[in-house]
């Protein structure tokens, strides 16, 4: 038997828990499917102290927990299951998963994306452990350390720049021969007596007795073998919107996010988008919770307008 609901929230990270606590709060029969870890990122962040109100020593699974009763508390449901077909209806839609058959009059997609890896051995292994993917988060865990960063487009530039505010020295790891960031952020960086370069390079290993301190290199161009001494390493080659579900039902641009508006409606109607998988500038958890408050909250008035 169909269920039927006012909205799906797709995913239960910051940004679908944020949304199911405002959908919620609005009176919205709300449903939160998630197929992997509740909590998403935000799951497997080992300290937060940049997420205003956060309690001294936070952590991600500590923000989670509370933002996942926030939600049940409100009357929000949370399952886990995993989506295969969503149909638009005349009105509403259809989600079928491994387990159920839903109608909604709402969605809003919150799946969220993933830090594009680099694919060097014992990366997966040191997550968390020295590997970080977020400057903004991890930056002040690294004052007065040493720190490689993998990349040379602009991110990878612009984050080694601010990561020289705590590191006694950034050296930046690319593959080529000169960098992808626009030539301002270059002249910066070559400007700035913290950061070194390595050039035609790539990282091969990391090594380490629990937390990361060494990285085994690669020159591309010689072949030759070497190994640098580091505390951290921040990788930023891209990340990879989890979209793939969409593909056919919402306009996504060509790198795969979902294309939003800032009130998080994409160009259909009664389908909302919130956090990484929207194009965005910063990819942080009180951004991606402001999404979904914003989604939740249109969600309801989308409802109120179009369901009398």
């Amino acid at each position: 038997m169909t269920k039927e609901l006012d909205t799906i929230i797709i995913g239960a990270g910051a940004a679908g828990l944020s949304a199911g606590l405002y959908a919620a709060r609005g009176r919205l029969n709300t449903l939160i499917i998630e197929k992997g870890i509740i909590g998403g990122q935000t799951e497997s962040t080992n300290f937060i102290d940049n997420y205003p109100g956060s309690i001294e020593n936070s952590t991600g699974p500590l923000l989670t927990k509370r933002m996942k009763e926030q939600c049940e508390q409100f009357g929000a449901k949370i399952v886990q299951e995993e989506i295969s077909e969503i149909e638009k209806l005349d009105k509403g839609f259809f989600i079928k998963t491994n387990k159920e058959e839903y109608y909604t009059k709402t969605i809003i997609i919150a799946t969220g994306a993933e830090p594009r890896l680099a694919g060097f051995k014992g990366e997966k292994e040191y997550r968390g452990k020295g590997i970080s993917y977020c400057a903004t988060c991890d930056g002040d865990f690294f004052e007065g350390l040493d720190i490689a960063v993998i990349g040379g487009g602009d991110a990878a530039v612009e984050e080694g720049i601010f990561l020289t505010r705590f590191a006694n020295k950034v050296t930046i790891i690319h593959r080529r021969d000169e960098l992808r960031a626009v030539k301002s952020i270059q002249e910066k960086a070559f400007n700035n007596k913290k950061i070194d370069f390595i050039w035609d390079t790539v990282v091969e290993e990391v090594k380490g007795s629990g937390i990361v301190q060494s990285l085994i290199l690669r020159n591309k161009k010689t072949g030759e073998i070497s190994e640098l001494k580091v505390d951290g390493v921040f990788v930023y080659i891209g990340y990879v919107p989890n979209s793939g579900l969409f593909k056919e039902l919402v306009d996504i641009d060509e790198e795969g996010y979902i294309i939003g508006d800032e009130e998080m409606r994409t160009n259909v109607p009664g389908i909302f988008v919130a956090g990484d998988v929207r194009k965005k500038s910063l990819k942080q958890i009180v951004t991606a919770a402001a999404d979904g408050a914003i989604a939740g909250v249109n969600a309801e008035k989308y409802i109120s307008e179009n369901y009398k």
